[in-house]
């Protein structure tokens, strides 16, 4: 007959044995120290996951040249001349009504 003892070991060597299973097959490997790491998974998910993190990383980083672009266009020389070009027309529009104003 089996004592109680002997029954709590094979109970905790099986335990041990499916925590060490259920470890490996998720990709938790242990170093000479005692460290354990999660090595990365190779599946076509994760690649397909990274691959469109890399796709919309592109995208912002293209949004953020051209709000660069914008913010500093509006700063340079030529801006300023259309700038100041464009309000010399408005006054300009804005002449004649004020003749015509005075006229009457």
């Amino acid at each position: 007959m089996i004592s109680s003892w002997a029954i709590v070991a094979i109970v905790a060597i099986l335990v041990w044995g499916v925590i060490q299973f259920v470890k490996a097959s998720n990709g938790i490997t242990t170093d000479q120290h005692g460290n354990e790491t999660m090595a990365g998974r190779d599946d076509g998910r994760s690649q397909a996951e990274l691959e469109a993190a890399r796709r919309e990383l592109a995208e912002l980083k293209e949004r953020v040249k051209v709000l660069e672009r914008i913010a500093t266009d509006a700063n340079s020389g030529d801006a300023r001349e259309q700038a100041r070009i464009a309000a010399e027309i408005e006054a300009l529009r804005a002449l004649p009504a004020v003749k015509e104003e005075k006229s009457e």
